[in-house]
Parts: structure tokens; C-alpha cells; sequence
């Protein structure tokens, strides 16, 4: 397999794009820690990943806190003996008029969306060897705007500066760091934020006619966490299916 004996992080695991990486890389032969805020899910996308005969490792985290992050990633070293990936996943998008933003809201965005990039990646380096990869999901909507969703905006295109900071100084490490942006993707949050008539303007707006799924997503992950891409860091590959192209 691609990624045989290698040992991954997830954050946000427990349930849409997440679980669909967790499960992507478990399949290729990776190790994979599976975390999430919501820990029972983590462990339903452990035990998943175990009832497949892969190995896995369910760890509650919430990511915007040191003292959690650091636990996640001792944990994850206890248990596989190395980490080799990261998959800084995990993100929330509450939409609110901008107007209507209050302080709190923007910083509570902020922290999950990208001070958590900040704190999983310092932490994930620290103990990767070299050839060790960080993906981070971006958005689309760090490209295009999108009406209640400032804070989110701001976070992605956040993620996607940092990526590449971030790739010029854990380059001498030779560890690579790389981003995906996915476009709108079929999971239980945008089930949540669209109603029937919004997701079909939403399909009318992308060339390839419908929705991403979870394993869109994965399948670029994977490539990018494999050695297949040693020599492609500092880069956000989006995966929309035409969306900005138009």
C-alpha cells in the first residue's frame, strides 16, 4: 500500500471530510490517530477503521487549545511510535452577517480555523522525521468570497499564507507542507447549511455538475502524504470540480 506503516494525524475525523481522509489513509496502510471535539465520533471512525483490520487511535481534542494539541500528539506517539502526517482538518463555518459579527464569534472561527493550524503543525513538526507531510484543508473561500462567512473567509486564506511560511522553514527539515481547498463538498455540515433550492444553485454553478464527495478530498490528501509528492510544497491544490473557474 502507499502509505504502508506510515502513522497519521486527523482533527476533525469524527465525521464528513475528515472521516473520509481518516478512513482514505487507514485503507492506503496508514496508522491513524482520528481526532475530533466530538469524541464519540472519533471513535465511531476508529472502530470503522478497525472492524477494516487497520490500526487507529481515537483522541478528543479541541484544537484551538495548547494543552489539548500537545496531549493529542503525545498520545498519538505513544501509541504508533512515530507521526509521519498531519491532517489539520478540523474547522467550523457559523454563518453571520457581517454586520452582526461580534467579537467573540470572529475569534471563536479564528481559533478553531487557523491558530489550530498553527498549534498541531509546531507540535506535529516537532516529532516528524524527515519526509514528514502537513496537509491543511483550506477552502475555495479563501479564493471567492462568500456572503456570512467573513470570518471564514479570512481564516482559509489565513491557512493558505501560512502554508507556505510555513513550507520555507520546515523545508530544511524536508517536510513538506501543503493545503486543499476543497469547493462544496456533500457532508453532514453543508447538508446542514443548504436547503433544497441552494444546492441547486450551487450545482448549477460547477462545471462538473455535482456536489464533492468526502472522497474527492481524501483522494488528493492521500497523493499529497504520499512520497509521490516529495518535491510539491507550500501549495493549496484545489479540488472543486470548476467551481473557480468561472
Amino acid at each position: 500500500m502507499m502509505l504502508k506503516n506510515k502513522a497519521a494525524i486527523v482533527t476533525g475525523a469524527g465525521q464528513g471530510i475528515g472521516k473520509g481522509i481518516a478512513l482514505a489513509l487507514a485503507k492506503e496502510g496508514c496508522k491513524v490517530t482520528a481526532s475530533d471535539l466530538n469524541e464519540s465520533n472519533a471513535k465511531t471512525t476508529a472502530a470503522e477503521i478497525a472492524k477494516a483490520g487497520g490500526k487507529s487511535l481515537a483522541v478528543g481534542c479541541d484544537v484551538s487549545k495548547k494543552k489539548e494539541v500537545d496531549n493529542l500528539v503525545t498520545k498519538a506517539l505513544a501509541e504508533f511510535g512515530k507521526l509521519d502526517i498531519l491532517v489539520n482538518n478540523a474547522g467550523i463555518f457559523p454563518f453571520k452577517p457581517f454586520l452582526e459579527m461580534t467579537e467573540a464569534g470572529w475569534d471563536k472561527v479564528l481559533d478553531v480555523n487557523l491558530k489550530s493550524i498553527f498549534l498541531c503543525s509546531q507540535a506535529a513538526a516537532k516529532a516528524m522525521p524527515a519526509g514528514g507531510k502537513i496537509i491543511s484543508i483550506s477552502s475555495i473561500a479563501s479564493f471567492v468570497g462568500f456572503e456570512g462567512l467573513t470570518h471564514y473567509c479570512a481564516s482559509k486564506g489565513g491557512i493558505n499564507a501560512l502554508v507556505r511560511a510555513m513550507a520555507l522553514e520546515l523545508a530544511p527539515k524536508k517536510i513538506n507542507v501543503n493545503a486543499v481547498a476543497p469547493g462544496a463538498i456533500d457532508t453532514p455540515g453543508a447538508q446542514a447549511a443548504f436547503n433544497e433550492k441552494a444546492a441547486k444553485q450551487t450545482i448549477a454553478a460547477i462545471p462538473w455538475g455535482r456536489m464533492g464527495l468526502p472522497q474527492d478530498i481524501a483522494n488528493a490528501v492521500v497523493f499529497l502524504a504520499s512520497d509521490q509528492a516529495d518535491y510539491i510544497t507550500g501549495q493549496t491544490i484545489i479540488v472543486d470540480g470548476g467551481w473557480t473557474l468561472r
